[in-house]
């Protein structure tokens, strides 16, 4: 039978034992993995307590022994409790097997947690589990998680205490991290929480969150926006050491100089108009991004643009000028522009 993606999350945390087996495929291997984790927990232990009742098969072994899977099935164990077979990797080739295990599976045996990649419609393997009477398939697809599902993840965690920007910051992880990444956020934040029973802030979300890869490009242009001209020439040459190139420098910039024309132009003032931002920003770098909307002003904001969008197009001529030096140079001319309106 077909598990929909409403009741999947809620069978995930409480696998029926009753039911012989659960085929679990997607494209995306984290989250496959992570929901097979989630139900062998929940039928035999957390791992490392319960390995005495588990079975693991990789799927290639059972087209040279396809009893083996069966053997597994209807073994019993010297330790009491739920046992459970996990089948990994499963293609149309474990069809026969698997197709005999549910056959013979009684209840009290070992329940088969089988999982594999992308599974057209056509798949013998997932024909095999949607059509069987008691046996569940799910497909598990890029679609990130809930507000259901984060606040449970949230609440595994021990995390309880949140305030709404750190809630919004988590939900925005969410969706942008894959899955073991975000789980392994949550699981540093309360572990930086442990013991401190105030509420946990979006900075503290920032704090422990995966650093972007162009975290030193945020750092470039928080020293122009400030109008610091003098730290332009050292940490460029940093960024060159790291083979980024001035494309992608101009590119950064003329994004970071919007965002901050969008604050400045709104009727409501720059701590609106940061609102409107997407992806939404928040924490210190919300903070920023609304100084210096204040500071420089729709209008140089504008003059900052029209050197930016000038330098992007000299980058992408067949002008043989020095491109790291040209894009220095719009560099220091906005940094110097900011240091003007002090």
């Amino acid at each position: 039978m077909k598990l929909s993606p409403r009741e999947a999350p809620g069978y995930f945390r409480a696998p029926d034992p009753r039911r012989p087996g659960l085929l679990i495929y997607g494209g995306d291997t984290m989250r496959v993995a992570s929901r097979r984790q989630e139900v062998i927990a929940a039928l035999v232990g957390p791992e490392g307590e319960s390995e005495m009742r588990l079975t693991r098969l990789p799927a290639s072994d059972l087209r040279k022994d396809s009893a083996a899977l069966l053997d597994a099935v209807k073994a019993q164990g010297f330790f009491p409790g739920q046992r459970a077979v996990f089948v990994e990797e499963a293609t149309d080739t474990a069809t026969q097997a698997l197709s005999a295990a549910l056959e013979d599976w009684r209840e009290g045996d070992a329940v088969m947690v089988v999982t594999a990649g992308q599974l057209t419609a056509r798949s013998s393997l997932r024909k095999l589990f949607e059509g069987h009477r008691t046996a569940y398939a799910v497909g598990i697809y890029d679609d990130p998680p809930g507000r259901e599902e984060i606040a449970r993840m949230l609440s595994d965690a021990g995390l309880d205490r949140l305030t709404s920007d750190a809630e919004a910051a988590l939900g925005l992880l969410g969706r942008e991290l894959p899955p073991g990444d975000f789980r392994q956020t949550l699981e540093k934040l309360a572990l930086y929480k442990h013991g401190d029973r105030s509420e946990a802030t979006a900075e503290e979300v920032q704090l422990v969150a995966p650093q972007a890869p162009d975290a030193a490009l945020d750092d470039l242009l928080e020293v122009v926006a400030s109008g610091k001209p003098r730290e332009i020439g050292p940490m460029l040459r940093r960024l060159m050491a790291q083979g980024v190139l001035p494309v992608t420098l101009c590119i950064g910039a003329l994004r970071h100089f919007r965002q901050l024309h969008t604050a400045a132009s709104d009727p409501g003032g720059a701590g609106a108009g940061v609102g409107r931002l997407r992806p939404p920003v928040f924490g210190p770098r919300r903070d920023r991004i609304v100084r210096q909307a204040q500071h420089w002003g729709m209008y140089r904001l504008e003059t900052a643009l029209s050197v930016l969008t000038d330098t992007d197009l000299q980058l992408r001529s067949v002008s043989t000028a020095p491109q790291m030096a040209l894009m220095e140079r719009a560099l220091i001319r906005l940094a110097m522009l900011a240091a003007q309106s002090r």
